[in-house]
């Protein structure tokens, strides 16, 4: 009976202990401003918020002019049931302003509601673009924007000279769809490309994360930033732990809402997420009464959460708590509504607390969005430091801080295996398995790329320009970069380069490889290691028109020229010295007379009055002489002359194309398209040649006027063809030869900086000189065309040998002239002897030489029969 009465005693004391809290509630609801506030209370986010925001109603209790009452509705992470809830609140509640939700689909469908009724919505999801806030003016951020944090992560990435990336967000969840792009504008200022976007469901099963894990583990790039809701984001890693993708080389990095949460979650950190780099907003961490709060809210927690393993407030609670102070400023001791209200919210915030992470009412110290937390999570959650915009990094935030670009500013955090500084973020190849590089197998240009093979067709030598810039390249690389080079059996250099993107032979390609914008589909290039263009090769103009009237004759036939004349003139001033006064005189008058005598009697090409017949005899001579020199050299000359202006006639595209002229290019090349689209000749005028004998060939046959070759390839032309033929026109822009690697490839970076050394410090010149660079052109190319002394060597030797005897004859017959005139006869009695027995001698040999012709056959005959 006791045990019932006392009962019925405790329920009619709950009963009134319940109308009481009920009557004092409507009166503060009669006489206090009402604010809302949505959140999901099952998630770890909402937990924190609500003992944030009930924490921050305490501490303004009393502060101001009027009563704050915060009602706050579960949104179950539901966009529908946060949109009843606001409802709720505004229709039933009265609030004046709604606090949260935490995600932007929940943000979404209460922003309609709320400009409609003119009642202002502080969010705290990750972002809010800016069409939303025009659309719906009453819909304010409350929390910090995120374009500063992906600034964090870019120079986390850059630091760690990491030049590629993957990207992983959640593709249902909008915030991060929004947020992404600041990311990818971030990484790409800071020079670092985004190989894919990985977009993972919200509720991706374990299968999809395994598959798509797998994609990534067969990439190259081993450094992946994750943005991700928390639970989506553990379960990720505990797949990446399984598939051993957490080890070195490996890098990961998380964003504020992963970072945010590891300290919620002890055995997570303890299983499947050491090693990761995780960034968070900044908010100060010192001074007694943030201690006290926190102490506050460790027992508030603790009571409200009992099953929670952690306790400590996260930078979630401190954006709530944050929010409340900047709401309840604003409409305390005012009666204000809507746009009056929004406006004043503004005004306190600043744009202003929002942003400013930090528990305002407590810390004078106001906390700046552009500074963040570094963190490392290892067997411990461990922060090494912080980032701030515009300065870089610096272990303490404070007057005298460090601040430094690099990471290596920080504390060392070890990985599972290593310093963090040390991890690569790919993987490089083994002796055991070394790089394959593609080669052309069949390339036209030995200087450029030979392969040699052996009696069976494999293999067995690389040699030329491209293989030995690589091979140069390669050991100026930090690191060590097993490889081997394979040959490519196929004249096709596309297809060469698909084989990369086909990941089937080769890993890599070099070689006298043009650099195409089509190629750029299937593969990605180094920084051209020849000179980029297109040339346009022509026959060279015979000399320089200023000289060419020397060109008929060589250099030396012009001074044998001038040394028989002036021999001859010799002769003929001594022989005829005696006769003739006017050859007398001081040896000055002498000289000048003989050469006068010697060069007027070949330009003139008539003789003086001769009183001797010796002088007569050698003047005879030479005048004949004389005679067929002369003509043959305006006969040489008209001819040369008319070549020029041959050679002269396609100095460019436009005349080519208007004489209708056909052109060559190189097999297998882009060049065809490029003719015929760009510089518009016909199909039929161009033919593809695969080396450069076939284009000197060709133009030897005139089958084409003028040939199109890249750069590299057109002075390697010129160089083995020495001053045959001369580039005209202009260099068109194109191309160039670069060595191919698969798109994304985090090795290319390396790569281009080891190639920029090879040709800084001279090593690529002395290549070039040596391989593919011209030698000293011979003289007889250039004097191809001109006459020789060995054209002229018969008539030189008469006529000198006419004068000699002249003189000879002179000399011995001074004393008795009639010894001259037998020594005269005599000599031309010789003449004709040796002049018949010549003929005689020449007539047996041909005989001979019939007859052994006719008897070839007939013994030919008599083997087959044998």
């Amino acid at each position: 009976m006791n045990k019932f009465n006392h009962m019925i005693f405790s329920f009619f004391a709950l009963t009134f202990l319940f109308m009481l809290k009920k009557t004092a509630a409507e009166g503060v609801h009669a006489k206090g401003i009402n604010i809302g506030a949505i959140i999901d209370m099952s998630s770890r986010i909402g937990k924190e918020q609500r003992v944030a925001m009930e924490i921050a109603m305490e501490d303004f209790y009393g502060t101001g002019n009027q009563t704050l009452v915060l009602h706050i509705r579960d949104s179950q992470r539901d966009p529908v049931c946060a949109a009843v809830a606001a409802m709720d609140l505004i229709n039933n509640q009265q609030v004046q302003a709604i606090l949260g939700p935490q995600t932007w689909e929940e943000a979404l469908s209460v922003a309609e509601i709320s400009s409609q009724t003119q009642v202002p919505i502080l969010s705290l999801s990750d972002t809010t673009p800016k069409w939303a806030t025009e659309r719906w003016p009453y819909l304010l951020q409350a929390s910090p924007s995120k374009q500063e944090q992906m600034k964090a992560i870019a120079a986390i990435v850059q630091s760690g000279n990491w030049h590629q990336v993957t990207v992983i967000y959640e593709g249902t969840d909008s915030a991060a769809i929004a947020v992404t792009p600041y990311l990818f504008n971030a990484l790409r200022d800071a020079g670092v490309g985004v190989i894919q976007g990985l977009i993972l469901p919200t509720f991706a099963s374990a299968i999809t994360l395994s598959e798509e894990l797998e994609k990534l583990k067969s990439e190259q790039s081993r450094v992946f930033v994750v943005h991700l809701s928390f639970p989506l984001a553990v379960r990720l890693f505990e797949k990446a732990k399984k598939m051993k993708m957490m080890e070195k080389d490996y890098v990961w990095i998380t964003t504020n809402p992963v970072t945010s949460l590891v300290h919620s979650n002890a055995s997570i950190i303890s299983s499947s997420m050491q090693g990761i780099i995780g960034v968070k907003s900044y908010f100060p961490e010192r001074g007694h009464l943030f201690h006290e709060i926190r102490q506050r809210f460790r027992r508030k927690f603790s009571i409200e959460n009992p099953i929670d393993d952690n306790n400590e407030p996260g930078i979630y609670a401190a954006e709530a708590y944050d929010a409340v102070w900047t709401m309840a400023v604003a409409v305390n001791g005012s009666n204000r509504v809507g746009q009056e209200l929004l406006e004043t919210i503004l005004q306190v915030d600043f744009h202003g607390l929002s942003g400013n992470v930090q528990f305002v009412k407590f810390i004078n110290e106001r906390a700046p969005a552009n500074r963040f937390h570094i963190n490392i999570i290892g067997k411990s959650y461990k922060e090494i430091g912080f980032w701030s915009k515009g300065l870089g990094f610096s272990k303490t935030i404070h007057e005298n801080s460090i601040y430094s670009s690099c990471m290596t500013v920080l504390e060392q955090a070890l990985w599972p295996e290593g310093p963090w500084h040390t991890s690569r973020g790919w993987t490089l190849a083994t002796s055991a398995n070394p790089w394959r590089i593609g080669v052309p197998g069949e390339s036209g240009y030995r200087e450029f790329v030979h392969v040699e093979y052996d009696h069976w067709g494999n293999s067995v030598a690389f040699s030329g320009f491209a293989i030995e810039v690589f091979k140069e390249t390669i050991r100026r690389l930090p690191f060590i970069l097993p490889y081997e080079f394979i040959a490519f059996k196929n004249t096709s250099y596309d297809e060469l380069v698909k084989q990369i993107l086909l990941k089937q032979k080769y890993d890599a390609v070099v070689g006298d490889v043009v650099i195409l914008a089509s190629r750029y589909q299937l593969a990605e290039f180094t920084k051209p290691y020849t000179e980029t263009g297109l040339m346009l090769i022509v026959p060279a103009q015979s000399g320089n028109r200023e000289l060419s009237f020397i060109r008929p004759f060589t250099k030396s036939m012009w001074v044998l020229i001038a040394v028989i004349t002036v021999y001859n003139g010799f002769i003929i001033w001594l022989i005829e010295r005696n006769h003739c006064p006017s050859l007398k005189g001081s040896m000055l008058h002498q000289i000048g007379i003989m050469l006068w005598l010697a060069f007027n009697t070949l330009f003139s090409l008539h003789g003086g009055k001769m009183h001797s017949n010796l002088s007569r005899m050698s003047m005879v001579v030479w005048l004949f002489v004389a005679l067929v020199i002369t003509e043959t050299y305006t006969a040489n000359l008209s001819s040369m002359l008319t070549v020029q202006k041959l050679d002269g006639a396609a100095p460019n595209v436009e005349a080519l194309l208007n004489s209708n002229a056909v052109v060559g290019y190189c097999t297998g090349s882009y060049l065809q398209n490029y003719l015929v689209d760009v510089l518009r000749f016909k199909t039929q005028n161009i033919r593809n040649y695969t080396t450069l004998e076939a284009y000197a060939q060709a133009f030897k046959n005139k089958e084409i006027a003028a040939v199109f070759l890249e750069v590299p390839l057109a002075k390697l032309f010129l160089a083995k063809y020495c001053r045959r033929f001369v580039s005209v026109g202009p260099t068109y822009k194109v191309g160039g030869f670069g060595f191919a690697f698969p798109r994304g490839s985090p090795l290319l970076p390396s790569i281009d900086e080891a190639l920029l050394k090879v040709s800084e410090n001279g090593t690529l010149l002395e290549l070039e000189n040596r391989l593919i660079k011209p030698g000293n052109c011979p003289d007889v190319e250039d004097e191809k065309h001109s006459l020789s002394p060995s054209s002229f060597g018969t008539l030189f030797i008469i006529t000198t040998g006419t004068s000699t005897i002249s003189l000879a004859i002179y000399i011995f017959s001074r004393g008795n002239p009639m010894l001259g005139y037998t020594t005269i006869w005599r000599l031309m009695l010789a003449a004709i002897r040796f002049w018949v027995c010549q003929r005689q001698i020449t007539r047996r040999s041909s005989n001979a030489e019939n007859s052994v012709n006719n008897l070839a056959p007939q013994a030919s005959g008599m083997q087959s029969l044998v």
